[in-house]
């Protein structure tokens, strides 16, 4: 903890990872302390092509209409899009059938034989671009800058709000001194247009909190998808 040796986490490292596992070799909240939170990273609600739903309300009412009969791809139990499906199902009470994929189940969805995936913006962009893919919602509380026309799941189903994170942590016992340094130079990084905008080439959001406001937003974070987790029984 001398301040060297610092560490890049995520939504799923930080906060989910010690909801879905019954031992890790780490504990967040013991271990490590935050630095510096850089950006926001929202989902993409995807649907393959043949699918007869071109919004959130058409693909709610299809489900709806054909209750468990459509497949949802994940990136495995626990991932991110698995949680933010679950969130959806609850809220919109429907239902889809998991799929967990251990590779990437894109080229499934664009053949059709899965129909629904909350993907990593940065890696459906180029078929949403290349008009293969077809964008619903973003899963954030904001619009995405690189895709301003698609809305978000929020502007049809109120509350909806599943928006993942990166920023950077410590050692605990890292001096306050050099943490407080390490999130100035963070911050002016964050400045810099083409750092700005390799984030958002990433399907991210440059968004910088300082160590306080970053230590409470992961308690809240933890809180929120907490309950969920436990209520959808996801291990």
């Amino acid at each position: 903890p001398d301040g060297y040796t610092i560490g890049l986490i995520t939504v799923a490292s930080h906060t989910l990872n010690p909801m879905l596992y019954s031992k890790l070799p780490y504990d967040p909240d013991k271990d490590i302390i935050a630095v510096s939170r850089v950006a926001y990273l929202a989902n993409l609600l995807g649907v393959t092509k043949s699918l007869p739903a071109n919004s959130v309300a058409e693909l709610i009412a299809h489900l709806k209409a054909n209750p468990g009969k459509l497949n949802m791809a994940s990136n495995g139990n626990g991932s991110v899009g698995h949680v933010y499906d679950s969130l959806f199902k609850t809220m919109t009470n429907t239902d889809m059938v998991h799929v967990a994929y251990r590779d990437n189940p894109i080229p499934d969805l664009l053949d059709g034989r899965t129909q629904v995936y909350f993907s990593p913006l940065g890696s459906a962009i180029e078929f949403v671009r290349a008009g293969k893919l077809r964008p619903l919602a973003v899963t954030g509380a904001n619009r995405w800058p690189g895709l301003p026309d698609v809305p978000t799941i929020g502007e049809t189903v109120p509350g909806y709000d599943a928006e993942g994170w990166m920023g950077f942590c410590a050692p605990r016992g890292a001096p306050p001194d050099v943490v407080a340094l390490l999130d100035r130079e963070l911050q002016a990084a964050l400045a810099d247009p083409t750092i700005r905008q390799r984030i958002t080439d990433l399907g991210g959001e440059p968004f910088h909190a300082d160590a306080g406001q970053f230590t409470k937003f992961i308690a809240d974070y933890t809180d929120k998808w907490g309950k969920i987790i436990r209520d959808a029984g996801i291990r």
